[in-house]
């Protein structure tokens, strides 16, 4: 496959071809007209006074005179004049007359196809701005290299936008439904009190107040998932240790871990401080750690690895669980999504921990992805700068 140029040579090189072809061409009607005139020239000379005249013409020092006297016998007085004659601007005047229209018709030409790939992709954006997503552009191997570029990026563009449709679709229903099961619940075990079907006492007001918290945590997540997509999530730049603030969060789960019989292994993190917001990385640690517990925790211990890198800390998740499939890691980040549809509201959470874990790497100006372990069970791999904004 021939590597495409860019955009610059693309054009520099066709301009390049008119400018020669025309110049070319000028330059050989020109030729041809001189060799038109010389073969008038030399049909008015007797063939004894053009031998002369060559073999003056190859040795012309000590016989000026009779060259000269040949030139002024033989030649008009405008064809020995120094400069360009008349005839000459003529003759340059009708080659630029119909060489301008022939350099510009092809010029037209050459440029025509980048021309049409240009009118494509604003008719193609044109639809998209009318709300249809489907359209893909064919990526050409003849155009230029930002061209290639522009149309691949567009694709892609399309693409998440499909995507980003079809999630908001998905999740509008699961996002009505889980809003709606703690408000229902919430309200009907109100409902009984006021109806006296329930005693109206601190322990059914503690039920209600359980499903009106997770009503309002589901409702601050949503919300922190909004502000990072807008690129609007508030972020509190401190310095601190990774290594303290991982082991504070494995901490706060070691209940859940003994219960489990499982241990979290530490290896290979760096000593380095790092500049970020303390707050949402531990929120991180522990949508990472909660995630292992509620779907990997019978596969075996967790391990996290670190890497070395003094411009960023790179962190690996590593379980021994059941996995997902390659089509699931696709969108093991989206908002609602479960992989089973038996993990309800109760058992597997709400479905958005893993998407605030990439809305809070995101607004750190990192990336998180999820892969397939070389031995089994998953891979979480983060990897964020060392300093905030940098």
């Amino acid at each position: 496959m021939n590597k495409p140029v860019t955009l610059w040579k693309w054009v520099g090189w066709r301009m390049g071809i008119i400018a020669g072809s025309a110049v070319v061409s000028m330059a050989m009607i020109m030729w041809v007209r001189y060799l038109w005139w010389q073969k008038e020239v030399n049909a008015n000379i007797p063939l004894h006074a053009q031998q002369r005249f060559a073999s003056l013409m190859e040795q012309p020092a000590g016989h000026e005179a009779e060259l000269w006297a040949y030139i002024t016998r033989y030649y008009h007085f405008d064809d020995i004049r120094p400069g360009i004659t008349g005839a000459d601007w003529w003759t340059i005047a009708l080659l630029l007359a119909a060489a301008l229209p022939l350099i510009v018709a092809t010029g037209f030409l050459l440029v025509r196809p980048l021309s049409r790939r240009f009118i494509g992709i604003a008719a193609a954006a044109q639809k998209v701005a009318g709300g249809n997503l489907n359209v893909t552009l064919r990526v050409s191997e003849r155009m230029p290299l930002e061209m290639q570029c522009l149309t691949s990026d567009f694709n892609s563009m399309t693409r998440r936008l499909r995507l980003y449709e079809q999630e908001v679709q998905a999740s509008s229903a699961v996002l009505a439904h889980e809003l709606r099961t703690p408000l229902n619940a919430a309200m009907g075990r109100v409902r009984g009190m006021i109806d006296t079907v329930f005693p109206a006492n601190e322990e059914q007001l503690g039920l209600v107040l359980n499903q009106l918290e997770h009503l309002n945590l589901l409702v601050d997540d949503l919300l922190l998932l909004s502000l990072a997509q807008a690129g609007q999530l508030p972020l509190t730049k401190t310095t601190f240790s990774v290594e303290e603030l991982l082991r504070e969060r494995i901490n706060w789960f070691k209940p859940q871990l003994a219960d489990a019989g499982r241990e979290v292994k530490v290896n290979g993190l760096s000593p380095l401080p790092i500049s970020a917001d303390r707050n949402r990385i531990g929120q991180l640690f522990n949508i990472l750690l909660d995630n292992y517990l509620r779907y990997a925790a019978t596969g075996g211990d967790l391990h996290i690895q670190g890497r070395p890198d003094p411009e960023r800390f790179t962190l690996i998740f590593s379980d021994r669980g059941p996995g997902l499939s390659e089509a699931a890691l696709q969108r093991v980040f989206q908002r609602f999504w479960r992989q089973e549809p038996s993990r309800s509201r109760g058992a597997g959470g709400s479905g958005l921990g893993l998407s605030i874990a990439l809305a809070i790497c995101t607004a750190h100006g990192g990336e998180i992805a999820a892969r397939r372990g070389a031995r089994g069970g998953m891979e979480i791999e983060i990897s964020l700068p060392r300093s905030l904004g940098g």
